[in-house]
């Protein structure tokens, strides 16, 4: 499997594949068992899902961030990926961290999708 490289691509991908909704149910189920207040309408636009995500994760690194390593750890986003991002800007940083949980969570669907 080859991991999409940005945002616009993992949503092409899911959406040519039509597990987009799918990527939805699978996040909000993670997001439920890290006890995050969020989940996401299945018909929710992939701009909006970006961007409330974003705005979610901006906000558990600024005040929760015990909260925000166990969504990590939960949605089991990559440790060393997430060494590799710049701590400096905290709005790029949200928005990396998005992408990624984004990215690890069309994973878990594609798999889902491929081998079951």
């Amino acid at each position: 499997m080859v991991l999409p490289t940005n945002f616009d691509d993992l949503i092409a991908e899911s959406n040519k594949l039509t597990l987009y909704k799918k990527l939805v149910v699978q996040l909000n189920k993670d997001l439920l068992l890290a006890n995050v207040d969020l989940e996401f309408d299945e018909e929710t636009l992939p701009t909006s899902l970006k961007l409330v995500l974003q705005e979610k994760v901006y906000y558990l690194i600024q005040n929760k961030f015990s909260d925000y390593l166990n969504l990590l750890y939960q949605i089991d986003v990559s440790e060393n990926k997430i060494r590799t991002l710049d701590g400096e800007d905290l709005v790029k940083l949200s928005e990396d961290v998005t992408f990624l949980i984004l990215q690890r969570e069309w994973q878990k669907v594609w798999y889902k999708f491929k081998f079951s």
